[in-house]
């Protein structure tokens, strides 16, 4: 059993010092978790190590269960949403200042664990009050260039707030995307026998983009051109198709695109699409329509400090299982 030393306010095993060095994370009875390095990189099970009374300051990994194989994933991406970055004063539970610094150690540990990708899911950037298009501008270069510390592809989804002072191509101007867009928030790209396809639902119900704040944020839609084009890219090849979102999908009401049914009944009908990931809704949640799942990752501006940042490290492996690990505040799971 391989034993993990806290030294120098890390988790050390012997030549890895790794974020802190062990990401920590609460569980249900409020105690406090570290997701360790075996969590990290994956394998047959998810290696948790507690902080307990009377550990001096040592804790083990957990093992696999007997007999089974450590078998590595296909394909491991990192995934942030609403980071909500301005300079701005705290407002209730959200802390937009610190976004900066917490983007900043998401890239890291992704440099760390080299990862595939890191795609951002939406409301990247905030804005004043009132809005100054300049200082809005200024935001999302502050954000972006924390992002860009990671060091692989990146990716972006738009979000409603990336629109309140901005048009879409104004951000798209000034943000880098590793996938080509033509100028819009809609596209796919391809890992690893993987297809990734991205989803802009920042449209009002008469099809107009959102664009300088006018719209109403619970009039998200996916336009009929948009979801044709979808339904096109979920046939145009066999492989298994992993959708990403700001707005949710899996239900109806403000936080969910108005037109979500058609949306996943064009997934469902594919049978191509194997998992949905959406923001927006800075608590996160689960679900699992016809036999996709929808998470929704928790938002990474809630609360001050590192310790209440939220991303995570979603695995695919070959036997068709996919699994998240949260970091942070953002809940683990295997979807599949």
């Amino acid at each position: 059993m391989r034993l993990l030393s806290f030294w120098k306010g890390g988790w050390y095993d012997g030549g890895n010092l790794f974020l802190e060095r062990a990401m920590k994370k609460r569980n249900l009875q409020g105690g406090e978790m570290l997701v360790g390095r075996r969590e990290f990189l994956g394998g047959a099970a998810l290696g948790v190590l507690s902080l307990g009374a009377g550990n001096a300051g040592q804790a083990s990994a957990g093992q696999a269960s007997a007999g089974q194989a450590d078998v590595r994933p296909l394909i491991r991406f990192g995934m942030v949403t609403d980071a909500h970055y301005a300079d701005a004063d705290a407002r209730g539970t959200r802390f937009y200042c610190e976004s900066r610094r917490k983007m900043g150690e998401c890239a890291q540990l992704m440099n760390e664990q080299r990862t595939d990708f890191l795609i951002e899911l939406g409301d990247f950037k905030d804005q004043d009050s009132p809005p100054d298009e300049a200082k809005t501008m200024g935001y999302l270069r502050d954000i972006e260039r924390e992002f860009q510390r990671f060091q692989g592809p990146r990716y972006h989804a738009g979000g409603n707030h990336d629109f309140d002072s901005l048009s879409k191509k104004q951000f798209l101007s000034l943000i880098e995307n590793a996938a080509a867009t033509d100028e819009r928030l809609y596209y796919s790209f391809e890992r690893r026998g993987f297809r990734f396809i991205v989803l802009d639902a920042n449209y009002r119900a008469d099809g107009a983009d959102y664009d300088h704040g006018n719209f109403d944020w619970k009039d998200a839609n996916i336009p009929p051109d948009e979801l044709e084009w979808l339904r096109e890219e979920l046939g145009a090849s066999k492989k298994p198709a992993v959708v990403f979102v700001h707005q949710l999908l899996d239900g109806e009401g403000d936080v969910f695109v108005r037109n979500a049914e058609q949306v996943r009944r064009v997934l469902e009908e594919s049978g191509r699409a194997h998992a949905v990931f959406q923001g927006h809704h800075h608590a996160g949640r689960f679900s699992r329509i016809g036999g996709i799942p929808y998470y929704t990752l928790k938002g990474m501006i809630e609360g001050s400090g590192r310790e209440n940042s939220a991303y995570a490290i979603v695995e695919i492996y070959g036997d068709g299982r996919i699994k998240v690990v949260g970091c942070r505040r953002a809940d683990s799971r295997t979807l599949i």
